[in-house]
């Protein structure tokens, strides 16, 4: 689903996860300097992520998509890779 084909709230949402980790990731602190962000930030940062996280989730159930699905991209290779996991046969001895 592209991103002009979701509604206006989750687009709002897209948006705002976005710009908000950019912001953490802009304002990290080196090795060594104090996070110039307060400690009553960080945490509200953080309950933040948890409610875009909750209404997104609730939004994808609402649309009837599968909320463990993951996002993929268009030039990854499809998923057809098995694994066998029979035992070798045993070597006579």
């Amino acid at each position: 689903m592209g991103f002009e084909e979701l509604s206006k709230e989750q687009r709002i949402l897209r948006l705002l996860r976005k710009t908000l980790g950019n912001i953490v990731k802009d304002t990290a602190p080196r090795p060594g300097v104090p996070n110039p962000l307060g400690d009553d930030t960080v945490v509200q940062i953080k309950e933040l992520f948890a409610l875009i996280s909750e209404r997104e989730r609730e939004l994808a159930d609402e649309a009837g998509f599968d909320a463990k699905e993951r996002p993929y991209f268009s030039d990854e290779p499809p998923a057809t890779r098995t694994v066998d996991f029979h035992k070798p046969p045993k070597k006579p001895n």
